[in-house]
């Protein structure tokens, strides 16, 4: 493919929408695949600046990403992107045997042989993630954290950070030597590369990503092939889109989605235990939406699950008849007893496949059913891990962003396999995104109501 400006790959599907989200609100035209795109993929599509991949990595072991993630790297470095940005959680949430990082530059290293990886994960506005001497800050609720004393992030139930110096926590999952872009070389404007590896940079302005942006950009046009690159969605929001702009390489940094027409009813499913999410849902209740809770330990039983979809479905199908909208919830944040009920059947069943795994296919069997049988035409799934099962079961082939919601989490028209799915909006929200009112501002469109 000719001028292709990115290529990204997502360790999760909502984080994978939030980079597509950044490409298009500062004019990038891109599309997110499930897969790696064929050149019959690509063909359906006209004029794409950049390409991305929803992948699941970050809940990964080693091994799995073994299986996964060089053919993968190979597939879009064959693309002939000016860089791959492995798109990683902006709190950086991994660990050495689950959504390893570390491990994901090693392959990537041995596939594409990048001269060096850079590690932004500054995401300044409007996510509110900050890098300082290599130390990872986070806001939540006005207030913002060291990433190990974060309120959610330290207590995290797969990947709890309990290191903030991002080299640090990183040489926990890879040998590889890491170096530091510190402030103070950002602010002056004259970035000399540590000779490393792999390097982090800080970034705590919008000004420091242009900065790391430049850099980027000088070292992939010295690069043989593309330059892999690590880090959060700042990359495509602020980093390198104003770079491409002064550059030419696109028009300008005008959006290209804005809010669409409301329409009377979503529908939403929730795998997220965030209390972010717990509060949208009573929000949401209090706009009139009925909420109906999954019995998350019988879904994780296969004897049980069928039973417990029907109930499920039952009760969401009704709540649609009548005209509302519907919210189908596993949990109501952390503190929430169905969380240690379910973990307790699933750990008594001995099963292979993981807990996020096994509730996550059952929710998306569930979901599926709902909208093949209602009229609906714009849900949700709100959790990170959910939203990639749920997406699945729908056929989905391709994303393409449509209209904002909140930062993160854009409104986008799914490309599936079959007609029956085929241009449906979907939103797949992360459990920490949006403002309470979100449920209702994507029923509207991305205008608040």
């Amino acid at each position: 493919m000719d001028n292709l400006l990115l290529a990204f790959y997502g360790d999760d599907f909502t984080g994978s929408t939030d980079a597509l989200e950044g490409l298009a609100l500062n004019g990038v035209r891109a599309v997110l695949f499930l897969d790696p795109p064929t050149e019959a993929d690509l063909a359906a599509f006209d004029d794409l600046d950049a390409v991305g991949v929803a992948g699941r990595s970050r809940s990964m072991s080693p091994e799995r990403m073994d299986q996964t993630l060089p053919d993968t790297f190979a597939s879009l470095a064959n693309l002939d992107p000016e860089i791959l940005h492995y798109k990683v959680c902006s709190t950086f949430d991994s660990a050495p045997e689950v959504g390893s990082i570390g491990h994901a530059i090693d392959i990537a290293q041995e596939t594409l042989d990048s001269p060096f990886v850079p590690v932004s994960q500054g995401s300044t506005v409007p996510a509110g993630r900050y890098v300082a001497f290599g130390t990872l800050f986070a806001e939540e609720d006005g207030k913002v954290y060291r990433i190990d004393r974060h309120p959610t992030m330290s207590e995290h139930p797969t990947t709890p950070m309990h290191e903030a110096d991002l080299r640090r926590h990183l040489g926990e999952q890879t040998d590889r030597d890491i170096g530091l872009v510190d402030l103070r070389q950002l602010d002056g404007g004259e970035v000399t590369l540590p000779d490393a590896e792999v390097v982090v940079f800080d970034a705590t302005t919008p000004q420091h990503l242009h900065e790391v942006g430049r850099s980027l950009r000088d070292a992939a046009a010295d690069a043989d092939g593309p330059l892999f690159a690590v880090g959060s969605s700042g990359l495509e929001h602020h980093a390198l889109t104003t770079r491409w702009a002064e550059a030419g390489a696109i028009p300008d940094t005008d959006p290209l989605i804005e809010p669409v027409d409301p329409v009377e009813q979503i529908g939403v499913v929730s795998g997220s235990v965030a209390p972010v999410t717990a509060r949208q849902l009573e929000a949401a209740e209090a706009d009139g939406y009925q909420t109906v809770r999954l019995d998350a330990p019988r879904l994780v039983d296969p004897d049980e699950a069928p039973s417990a979809r029907e109930e499920a479905l039952s009760a969401a199908l009704s709540a649609v008849a009548d005209g509302d909208s519907v919210i189908l919830y596993s949990a109501r944040g952390p503190d929430d007893p169905a969380i240690g009920a379910t973990r307790e059947r699933y750990a008594a069943l001995d099963m292979d496949e993981s807990l996020s795994a096994r509730i996550g296919r059952e929710q998306g069997r569930l979901f599926r059913r709902l909208v093949a049988e209602t009229p609906l035409t714009r849900v949700c799934v709100a959790g990170g891990d959910t939203s990639g099962y749920v997406v699945s079961q729908l056929g989905a082939r391709a994303l393409e962003p449509v209209a904002p919601t909140a930062p993160g989490a854009p409104l986008c028209r799914l490309h599936a396999r079959n007609d029956e799915f085929d241009g449906i909006q979907i939103a797949l929200k992360g459990g920490q995104t949006g403002g309470q009112d979100y449920f209702e501002v994507l029923r509207c469109g991305g205008e608040r109501p």
